[in-house]
């Protein structure tokens, strides 16, 4: 046999392989699916949520007895060997991390001599005690009397009255911020101590066995104002001051008929926000912030805004043989998108099951003029889809662009449907000046809020990223594509070349020297270029693509690995260069997604990728794949 024809056999011998495991995964993914037509996967977080939210039930003395068992179980299995607990998967051990898993393990009664306590122990007494915790953590400890409210920043709840036109304002906070802050408000007007198993105190020595120096809780919370001047920091410098300048003030206290207003109008945006439900923004801080809020206002646990949040939070929850936890998010909206673009680039013989999934999707396209999106957009016609179940205040542009994708695939003719010219419109109203887009607000750039005193953790804005712009490009360049005079988006098409010329431009503008695009929303250097590259695959006419896409199609074939796969560390985060890390599925789905949307899928390294996605499927209940939805994408591709 000649080279040409071991060639052609190999080919063969991969396409057969490829149909048989397409089979299993379309099989797998069908067997998935919820009688009215949605998916709905769990979504992994750290223990602080499960660990938060055993706090809340605590202070609110609820009962914990019917699943100490359950929480316990789940707390102690995501324990790492040092005896911490940390961020993320491979993160190492997190101080505050692990003080709240500690904490909340003793509240169910976990006895501290046991080894995985007294590992905890060590770890967070290595790492410098209760002293060294994060912002939020000290203010759920602060609530419990194990830290004292004179170490935690002042937040006045004066705050939301501030006007939108101000430069500090609640909504110049990401939207997952401002949701959380407005209760947190509440709560540090209030400084609630609630009881612990060992009572009630303002000076509760329940987790002393975490400080180095326990006759001394009164901890700085930020650097030295002199540090800040002498290392130039002139934005820190001066929220430090005026952070001493509001606990002088007793954080305005001392104004009572303000104070009193203000308060009224916080609880009232809080009340505005909640979900017919019991819901605020579909995820978990400000849902587990907003009861402390209701109950230091005054409302009882059977009030109504009450009784539906709490009904809400536990829809979050998940048990299986690991235990009982709750999660940050649920995704049932974003996981369904994701698989009727799979079924669709996978050419399912299921077309119904396809237009179910739609029809589900296109009953939550958010149509009404609410949203806190609108603050900034007046003008702007609604026309998005959130994340969740529920959620009508935040939708994300993300989501909706994932949304026209799964329609135009799998009908053309949508391009001109309401539902498409809605969601396109829009995307294009949120779009930043710098030619990017955010996922849920529009010029939320204000990154010198990262130095107010509580923002230890540099998430309050809600900037432009490529992997969002990558997939909008993706879906508009899909819209132009199949556009005509005929379709109902032709009124569109001039208003969508400006924003996707914009968009390669904003993309130029962030490409890393190495030719990868970092990613916000996936980890993280192969996510962003992997939906970056799918973007300008509509573009490569234009010279800068063509630039910008020879470097990172270079850069993904250095970071394929030896077994045909790719994979990233989420520590990438924190260092970019990780090395080669060991092959996932789904890295290597968004890796070949790249590639495939530049060169023929007979190029080495998409071959050898393909392989190995053949060869790590996994049989599960013997019905298919735990594969996640992209690969299903990826090799469905192979065939178009």
């Amino acid at each position: 046999m000649n080279m040409t024809t071991q060639k052609e056999s190999d080919g063969s011998s991969l396409a057969s392989q490829v149909e048989h495991v397409l089979k299993l995964s379309n099989d797998y993914a069908l067997g998935l699916v919820y009688p009215d037509g949605h998916w709905y996967g769990e979504m992994n977080s750290n223990v602080t949520v499960t660990a938060e939210y055993i706090f809340l039930r605590q202070a609110l003395g609820l009962d914990l007895k019917a699943d100490v068992a359950a929480y316990s179980r789940y707390i102690l299995s995501q324990q790492n060997s040092d005896g911490s607990w940390g961020l993320a998967p491979e993160y190492p051990g997190d101080v505050s991390t692990s003080t709240e898993a500690y904490l909340a393990l003793k509240i169910l009664g976990t006895r501290p001599h046991i080894p995985a306590m007294r590992k905890a122990r060590e770890f967070v007494l290595k790492a410098g005690g209760i002293a060294h915790v994060r912002v939020f953590t000290r203010i759920f400890l602060a609530t419990f009397g194990l830290f004292p409210w004179s170490a935690v920043p002042e937040l006045p709840v004066e705050l939301m009255l501030l006007p939108s036109i101000c430069p500090i304002n609640i909504y110049k906070f990401a939207s997952w911020a401002r949701g959380t802050i407005a209760p947190l408000l509440i709560i540090c007007h209030h400084r609630p101590v609630y009881s612990l198993p060992n009572g009630k105190s303002a000076r509760n020595d329940y987790l002393d066995e975490l400080w180095l120096d326990c006759t001394n809780k009164n901890v700085p919370y930020g650097q030295p104002l002199w540090d800040l001047m002498s290392q130039r920091e002139f934005t820190g410098l001066a929220f430090g001051v005026l952070d001493k300048v509001l606990y002088q003030l007793d954080g305005l206290r001392s104004i009572p008929l303000v104070r009193t207003y203000a308060r009224k109008q916080c609880m009232k945006w809080i009340l505005e926000r909640q979900e017919k439900s019991g819901d605020w923004a579909g995820i978990f801080p400000p849902m587990h912030a907003s009861m402390y809020a209701f109950m230091l206002e005054g409302y009882k646990l059977d009030d109504h805004p009450v009784r539906l949040g709490f009904q809400a939070l536990e829809r979050f929850a998940w048990e299986d043989k690991k235990g009982k936890r709750i999660q940050a998010c649920v995704s049932p909206v974003w996981d369904t998108a994701l698989m009727a673009i799979g079924l669709c680039d996978a050419m399912s013989p299921d077309k119904q099951a396809i237009e179910n999934a739609l029809a589900w999707i296109r009953a939550r396209q958010l149509l009404e003029p609410r949203g806190d999106w609108r603050v900034y957009r007046p003008q702007l016609a609604p026309g998005g889809f959130s994340f969740e179940y529920e959620n009508s205040w935040y939708p994300d542009v993300d989501d909706t662009a994932a949304i026209i994708l799964a329609q135009v695939k799998h009908d053309v003719g949508s391009i001109g449907s309401d539902s498409v010219i809605a969601a396109a419109t829009w995307i294009l109203g949120m779009q930043n000046p710098d030619g990017g887009w955010a996922a849920f607000d529009v010029e939320n750039d204000k990154q010198f809020l990262n130095k107010i005193p509580f923002s230890d953790m540099d998430s309050l804005c809600d900037t432009s990223c490529a992997d969002i712009t990558g997939r909008i490009l993706e879906a508009f360049g899909l819209m132009m594509k199949h556009s005509s005079a005929k379709t109902g988006a032709a009124p569109l098409l001039f208003a969508l070349r400006a924003a996707c010329a914009r968009g390669v431009h904003y993309l130029a503008s962030t490409q890393e020297p190495n030719g990868s695009w970092y990613g916000r929303w996936g980890c993280n250097y192969i996510y962003g270029t992997s939906h970056a590259l799918c973007g300008l695959a509509y573009f490569v006419e234009e010279i800068l693509v063509r630039v910008m896409v020879k470097p990172a199609l270079h850069w993904l074939k250095l970071r394929q690995n030896d077994d045909g796969g790719w994979g990233e560390s989420l520590l990438s985060y924190q260092s970019p260069d990780q090395g080669h890390q060991a092959s996932t599925p789904s890295q290597t789905a968004w890796a070949l997604m790249g590639l495939l949307s530049h060169l023929s899928e007979t190029d080495d390294a998409i071959e050898r990728g393909i392989r190995y996605l053949v060869s790590s499927q996994r049989p599960e209940k013997g019905i298919g794949s735990s594969w996640p939805q992209s690969v299903m994408t990826i090799i469905a591709i192979i065939f178009l």
